[in-house]
């Protein structure tokens, strides 16, 4: 019977070439390391970068003010940087509200997913809540360590974890626990060596390291700190520059800004003439005009 209400939803195609959850999984019990990158509110052209030269698995935020303005644009972000890179397996990083319970969880989860993702991140999500999702097919990528943002706060700040047996114990049921509650995978962060191989050995999901080393199935770096974009004493100790962009970036534009101004650009090889037949008929033309 007809409503005139358009039922049909527009999902996201997921090819056969598409990196997904699975995928990571299948390297873990493998062996084959994962690289993970962060592409830091500059995804769409850094995911396609990343996906380009081989990267597994790529994470994002939304751009915007904390909060509202990334909850709202994390659906249309997922669906620009899809656009761009196709193939790579995406986590994108729900903002707290997102996941304050289970249901609202779900249904802003689903959302991400429709639009492109392939997981998502829920810093310090409850075991409640992530059992929740998981019951519900929503793949969550998940974090344990030091936790981002905000959260920080409870630790006195961005710090190492785990340097009593007290605290390195407690990482570890967090991490077991979100196994357990169905967490599809997790990087671990700022923990030492001991913790990072003793939650990537015994656990089945995926686990992947930052700022963390030891025998971990993977490692993320932000584009930060792996293209180069700050100087070297402002290099986290975990860091590791593989190119510098930065460098690049400014010499490119600061070589255009002289040719500009000194006149070595354009030249003539840089545009183009028209006909001359056409150039004599449009010279005539503005001859003959009276204005």
């Amino acid at each position: 019977m007809a409503t005139g209400k358009n039922t049909n939803i527009e999902m996201m195609p997921i090819s056969t070439g598409r990196k997904t959850i699975w995928h990571l999984q299948q390297m873990k019990n493998k062996g084959q390391k994962i690289s993970m990158v962060g592409t830091a509110y500059m995804d769409p052209i850094w995911a396609s970068l990343a996906e380009k030269a081989g990267v597994d698995l790529v994470r994002y935020t939304a751009p915007g003010e904390c909060g509202a303005d990334r909850e709202r644009n994390i659906f249309w972000w997922t669906r620009a940087i899809r656009k761009m890179a196709p193939n790579v397996c995406l986590n994108a990083v729900m903002q707290t509200p997102q996941y304050k319970d289970g249901p609202t969880a779900v249904e802003n989860g689903a959302r991400i997913l429709t639009d492109g993702a392939d997981s998502v991140m829920c810093m310090g999500v409850t075991n409640e809540t992530l059992q929740y999702m998981t019951d519900n097919y929503i793949p969550v990528f998940g974090h344990v360590g030091c936790l981002s943002g905000w959260q920080t706060g409870q630790f006195g700040g961005y710090r190492r974890q785990g340097k009593t047996a007290e605290d390195a114990y407690k990482i570890w049921r967090m991490a077991y626990e979100y196994q357990e509650c169905g967490m599809r995978g997790m990087t671990i962060e700022m923990t030492n060596i001991e913790v990072t191989n003793a939650i990537a050995k015994k656990l089945d999901v995926p686990v992947i390291q930052v700022a963390a080393g030891g025998a971990a199935d993977g490692s993320v770096l932000v584009i930060f700190d792996l293209l180069g974009f700050l100087p070297d004493e402002a290099m986290a100790k975990h860091s590791k520059a593989y190119c510098s962009i930065l460098k690049t970036a400014m010499g490119g534009y600061m070589a255009f800004d002289h040719d500009v101004k000194e006149g070595g650009y354009p030249q003539e090889e840089h545009g183009w003439h028209m006909d001359e037949g056409e150039l004599e008929k449009f010279q005539n033309m503005l001859d003959s005009d009276v204005h």
